[in-house]
């Protein structure tokens, strides 16, 4: 699955490395990824928020070909383009473009579609994912890349996350200092 997240950057990032994402009228960059059907991540791309979702959805069907080719089928919303489809069929990928059902309004989640948003949620639970904080999109990649391996070694080791909650009583305790 592809999918695209339009995030604000600070100001220690260069302008020239970010755009405006006119549909969310937000200034910063893209997080464009493509996941398997669990919601794993298979390959990221950062760009300037500026750049369309087909343009980033070429680069990211070049790098899944060449990096995961068992892939035949990929699910996109329907900010891909048709002529990404045309792409996609010629890297031997079978592109569905999926969309919402007519008459739904808000949050409706597509069942094809909801792993990939789910792992959207899950890299914000990181707190240096909610902005873009690199000056280099590459370095973006490689955060992107170790709240993902984190994400990966917590579900492998059952850890949980470090709460400042008590579980057994759900009570809140003083932080010392």
């Amino acid at each position: 699955m592809i999918d695209a997240q339009s995030v604000k950057t600070s100001t220690s990032v260069p302008a020239s490395g970010q755009g405006i994402d006119a549909g969310k009228k937000i200034v910063g960059r893209k997080r464009s990824i493509v996941t398997d059907t669990l919601g794993l991540l298979l390959t990221v791309l950062v760009t300037a928020a500026s750049m369309q979702d087909s343009v980033a959805g070429t680069a990211l069907l070049d790098q899944v070909a060449a990096n995961h080719p068992p892939i035949r089928k990929v699910w996109v919303d329907g900010g891909y383009r048709r002529h990404l489809v045309e792409h996609a069929a010629t890297l031997g990928i079978n592109m569905e473009i999926t969309a919402r059902k007519p008459g739904s309004w808000g949050f409706t989640p597509i069942p094809k579609r909801w792993a990939v948003e789910r792992t959207c949620g899950w890299r914000m639970l990181h707190r240096s994912l909610a902005r873009d904080y690199e000056t280099l999109p590459t370095r973006s990649v490689a955060v992107i890349h170790i709240a993902m391996t984190d994400l990966m070694a917590r579900r492998l080791t059952s850890e949980n996350t470090i709460s400042w909650r008590d579980p057994k009583t759900n009570t809140e305790h003083a932080i010392p200092g």
